[in-house]
């Protein structure tokens, strides 16, 4: 039976339910149809900020059998699988490489299903026309190039199958081995290493610091005000940090999604000093941002990664995943994991010049991630 593409350039186009209702979706706060439709709602996505919506759909006898959230974009940023040197080669040899599509979820680097299925099974039947769909996509749209982001590694390797390239990066997540109290999950590192994080969470108590987590109702606009300020205090420390989102959206999701969001704020006197973001999977916590507004020793590690590891556990949560970079992380107890994308380019080129530098790459990836998981072990 033929498969049918459509684009939609809003997910007000899909019925909240029918996409809620897709394989991969629950569970996963951030592929949650209202996630996205806030997102637009609030501006944080649209033409304005070079994240134009054109969500793919799948359909087959009239029936909706797949979706994935995609934008067109003029820009690399807010996508953390940096393909700039991609896009500096690209214009040195005057090959247009802006717009480009974009499978993904804005500012969002982290692991999920990126083809959603109305039916579970039917993932790997699909993952070949996803990947011939979006070939059609860009050669009717003219567009450079299509970048399925942070897939799952099956996913990856279907699309791989069915001509995309394959890319690998690495990131750092705590596992749960099955601990019941913090204290076992601090067996596993060395005496001196164990006493070192004992002594980093005792300088909370030390200092008066008090580190609590905000759920559902507890997330009050006192809450968001803090957790905001936190936000767009980090992104405007750096040069190349973008506000990508607004206060808006997090109004939007603390007051529509409050089973799916946290907020772990550090209180010195009652008055908040630092607080993290995170999104609340069935099994899995996903960090996302943080912030303070004053620097206490330790705070950054207490906030990010002692308390919601001590929380996972509590809660049997799997895993936990901090967000993008930083390998000091395997010092807190995360260990070396793969990412993943896939990705087609229009121009046979840079289609050869990528694929060669990508054979390089995922050698040179699979040997660092070996060397780090030695190190973690």
């Amino acid at each position: 039976m033929v498969i049918d593409l459509r684009i939609h350039d809003s997910i007000s186009d899909i019925d909240e339910a029918t996409w809620d209702g897709l394989d991969g979706v629950e569970g996963t706060p951030f592929l949650s149809w209202q996630w996205l439709s806030a997102l637009e709602r609030t501006g944080c996505v649209g033409a304005d900020t070079g994240w134009l919506p054109q969500h793919v759909t799948l359909w087959e006898g009239g029936r909706l059998v797949a979706a994935a959230p995609a934008y067109l974009k003029d820009n690399s940023e807010g996508e953390f699988v940096f393909d700039h040197a991609w896009a500096s080669a690209a214009h040195r040899a005057r090959i247009p490489y802006y717009p480009k599509l974009i499978v993904a979820v804005p500012f969002t680097p982290a692991t999920a299903s990126r083809l959603l299925v109305a039916s579970k099974g039917d993932r790997e039947r699909l993952a070949p026309a996803l990947a011939e769909g979006l070939r059609a996509v860009v050669k009717k749209g003219s567009i450079s190039s299509a970048h399925v982001l942070f897939p799952t590694e099956e996913e990856a390797e279907a699309l791989a199958g069915a001509g995309l390239a394959h890319r690998l990066g690495i990131q750092f997540h705590w596992t749960n081995e099955g601990f019941v109290t913090f204290e076992d999950f601090l067996s596993k590192f060395s005496s001196k290493r164990r006493n070192q994080i004992r002594r980093e969470r005792r300088e909370m108590q030390k200092l008066g610091i008090d580190i609590t987590t905000a759920r559902g109702s507890d997330i009050t606009p006192e809450v968001v005000d803090a957790m905001y300020g936190f936000y767009t205090s980090t992104v405007d420390k750096f040069y190349w940090g973008r506000r990508y989102l607004n206060r808006s959206f997090f109004e939007e999701v603390t007051s529509r999604m409050r089973s799916g969001l946290e907020v772990v704020l550090a209180r010195e006197g009652g008055r908040p000093i630092a607080g993290a973001f995170n999104l609340v999977g069935s099994k899995v916590l996903y960090g996302r941002y943080w912030g303070a507004s004053e620097d206490r020793p330790f705070l950054h590690f207490n906030v990010c990664y002692y308390h919601s590891i001590d929380e996972c556990i509590a809660r049997g949560a799997s895993r936990f995943e901090a967000g993008a970079g930083g390998s000091h992380k395997m010092a807190r107890g995360f260990a070396p994991s793969l990412t993943h994308s896939a990705h087609h380019i229009a121009d046979p080129r840079l289609d050869a010049a990528v694929r060669d530098y990508l054979e390089r790459e995922r050698e040179a990836v699979r040997e660092h991630a070996s060397e780090k998981d030695a190190a973690w072990k």
